[in-house]
């Protein structure tokens, strides 16, 4: 197996670099910031918006937002602004200015992530598609060549076949906005082999054969997958897994929210990781941020929901024409 190469210095966040220098050139992405009335919430909006990726609005109780940028030494004099009188109808009126194309893609500010993805879901004022909405992290390891996405570990619980299928699309769509040369996927579970005792296997012998079908698009899937010799070759050699997605697997597919967030926080901790993260299959882009999360991974996550609306821009216009 593969010996982890120890961290360098110059190794950290540049993953995250290229992807935040893609998304310098672009036009800058319009984003309705909901109820960003702290200082690091309403600090990551401007710091975006200072590196040109993004072009904010600042949704929420004006008095509460003056008081974070005074706080923190912020001016927010030429943001534009709309007002609320609280969380709830940040969420609301920032998903509104989306509906009403005024704004490109969401921001979490202040206020918990059920209530903006409240909001998002709502059946007659909110942004659903016909596709699940997912999250992904999209994620730095410095002592990994390539970035890893890693899907879902915030928003769907314990997904059925159905709600993974979407999830492994979503992932797959985000992964060739950001230029992945090849999504390759794995579905992950304790063993590389099907066995009816373990439900994950048996979804993810049945996710690869959709994928055979043509029923997921645009990326090689594979599994079931272990961890390790999902994205360690020494590891799928031992076990003898011939595969193009063993032990070069750019995307990890969990089998439920609990094993993704304790993925993404081992890698996060233990591994020095950075985690930016977004939520996929909505109308826009939603941007979720953490008060733990670093500057860098702040704006590489405003980066990634940069890349992922010009990509649907263009698939877009692909249709029209």
């Amino acid at each position: 197996m593969t010996v982890p190469v120890p961290v360098q210095p110059d190794r950290r966040h540049e993953k995250y670099d290229r992807l935040i220098a893609a998304a310098r050139a672009l036009t800058k992405l319009r984003v309705a910031v909901a109820h960003p009335c702290d200082a690091v919430s309403l600090g990551a909006a401007l710091e975006a918006a200072q590196l040109g990726l993004i072009e904010p609005i600042l949704v929420g109780p004006p008095a509460k937002i003056a008081a974070a940028a005074a706080a923190a030494n912020l001016d927010i004099g030429d943001i534009r602004q709309v007002a609320t009188a609280h969380s709830h109808e940040s969420a609301e009126k920032a998903v509104a200015l989306v509906r009403c194309g005024e704004a490109d893609a969401l921001m979490k500010g202040s206020l918990h992530t059920d209530e903006l993805m409240g909001a998002v879901v709502a059946r007659d004022t909110g942004l659903r598609t016909a596709r699940r909405i997912s999250h992904c992290f999209v994620m730095d390891v410095p002592t990994h060549e390539d970035a890893l996405i890693v899907t879902d570990a915030a928003i769907n619980i314990a997904p059925a076949l159905e709600e993974k299928c979407h999830i492994v699309q979503n992932a797959i769509d985000l992964a060739r906005a950001l230029k992945f040369e090849e999504p390759r996927v794995a579905i992950l579970s304790a063993m590389e082999t099907v066995n009816p005792s373990v439900p994950s296997t048996i979804e993810a012998a049945a996710l690869c054969k959709m994928a055979d079908r043509g029923q997921i698009t645009g990326g090689v899937v594979d599994g079931p997958l272990a961890l390790d010799n999902a994205i360690d070759l020494g590891s799928a050699e031992i076990k003898h897994i011939t595969s193009p997605v063993a032990g070069r697997a750019n995307i990890l597919v969990v089998p439920d929210l609990e094993a993704g967030n304790m993925l993404a926080k081992s890698l996060t901790f233990l591994a020095g990781a950075d985690a930016a993260g977004i939520v996929l299959g909505a109308r826009v882009p939603i941007i979720l941020t953490s008060r733990a999360d670093s500057k860098t991974t702040r704006l590489a996550s405003c980066a990634v929901a940069s890349l992922l609306a010009e990509a649907q821009r263009v698939a877009k216009k692909a249709v029209e024409v």
